[in-house]
């Protein structure tokens, strides 16, 4: 099986999030797929088409800088890979990286690579004709999921509305994107005490501020607190908030695989968040997870998408650690490219081969803002 062509899709999909007021993106905002101030979220899509006529799918880490990773993929990636066969995958992507590795471990070509190892791997277990959690070993497509709400800007109110809406669709597991414990209390007041509540902060504090933070923070009983210092992977301040007591994850901006390790190693996280369309797809997540498991550390992928990167990560979670939930963006997009989108609390992937990715051609071209084609023609 020859790839014979990849396309790039940018696509930009409305949304509404339950009570918020928008107001005009703040040039700091406008990077952050769960700031309050956005109305759109981007998804970069990679189609990878063979001479079988399977076609593998692949997503791309960026959100409002999808820009640089789409041109990544058009220029450097996606035409490393036209032409060559999925049985020599593993060389290739080798070579790939080898050719790429002074422009670093993580940023614009790993989410490149990441996208078409998504790809592969959908091909992979197409061709074997299973669905992908099973070509990797998994017995059942049954996961829970938990809801990733999108910022409230601090205001009490309205976090306290929407996680009553949130656990009012039968979630229980919530995490928040606020930085008050004025805001974060009244999510915890609000909701029965069966419901987990974390807290992804987005990397704000100084060693100091964090400390007092999280120390505010810690009779919440919170699941965790998400990424509480900057620069985000200063494994020496995470270590030293770990010692207030409340689990502390980090890890969708570590620098690869490597980036990982040196958290593990420094022992400063709880909970790794390895996220598949940044950390080199489904061939990224498993080495991740081995050093992990290594260190004794829980792995929970983060996930702040809704393309193929999230199917992706919910075949991965089924196989592999059936008993963790999946992340999902709990907004409702004006159309959806697969079922997930719909944000269940619970959901079967069932028996359809790879990922069971196939978006509507017409959804796929009315959300496009920019497309190319890369083949040897």
């Amino acid at each position: 099986m020859k790839i014979t062509k990849i396309t790039i899709r940018r696509i930009a999909i409305p949304f509404t999030a339950g009570v918020r007021h928008i107001a005009p993106v703040k040039e700091e905002d406008k990077f952050n797929g769960a700031s309050p101030n956005i109305d759109k979220m981007e998804s970069l899509l990679v189609e990878v088409e063979t001479d079988t006529g399977l076609i593998g799918w692949g997503e791309a880490f960026g959100h409002a800088s999808n820009v640089v990773t789409y041109a990544a993929l058009e220029h450097l990636v996606a035409p490393m890979f036209v032409g060559k066969h999925i049985a020599e995958y593993e060389q290739h992507l080798y070579a790939a990286k080898r050719a790429l590795h002074s422009f670093g471990s993580s940023g614009p070509m790993l989410y490149a690579l990441s996208a078409i190892d998504i790809a592969i791997w959908d091909l992979k277990a197409q061709q074997a004709k299973q669905p992908l959690y099973q070509f990797l070993g998994g017995k059942s497509g049954k996961i829970s999921l938990y809801a990733s709400l999108v910022s409230y800007g601090n205001e009490p109110e309205k976090v306290r509305e929407n996680v009553l809406r949130t656990a009012k669709a039968g979630f229980k597991q919530i995490k928040l994107h606020e930085t008050t414990y004025d805001a974060v209390a009244a999510a915890r007041h609000a909701l029965p005490d069966d419901v987990e509540l974390m807290v992804d902060v987005n990397c704000p504090w100084t060693l100091a501020e964090a400390t007092a933070k999280v120390t505010e923070l810690k009779p919440l009983n919170l699941g965790w607190v998400e990424e509480p210092v900057w620069p985000p992977e200063d494994t020496a301040q995470l270590a030293s908030i770990r010692k207030v007591g409340v689990p502390i994850s980090a890890g969708e901006n570590a620098s690869g695989p490597d980036g990982f390790e040196q958290l593990f190693k420094a022992g400063a996280i709880d909970i790794a968040q390895p996220s598949v369309s940044k950390i080199g797809g489904i061939t990224g997540m498993y080495d991740v997870c081995d050093r992990a498991k290594h260190h004794n550390v829980k792995v929970v992928p983060h996930c702040f998408y809704y393309g193929a990167g999230m199917i992706a990560t919910a075949h991965f979670i089924a196989a592999n650690m059936p008993e963790t939930s999946l992340e999902i963006p709990f907004i409702e997009l004006a159309d959806f490219l697969h079922p997930l989108n719909e944000c269940p609390a619970t959901y079967d992937l069932g028996n359809t081969f790879g990922l069971g990715f196939s978006p509507k051609p017409e959804i796929i071209e009315k959300y496009t803002i920019a497309s190319c084609l890369i083949s040897n023609k």
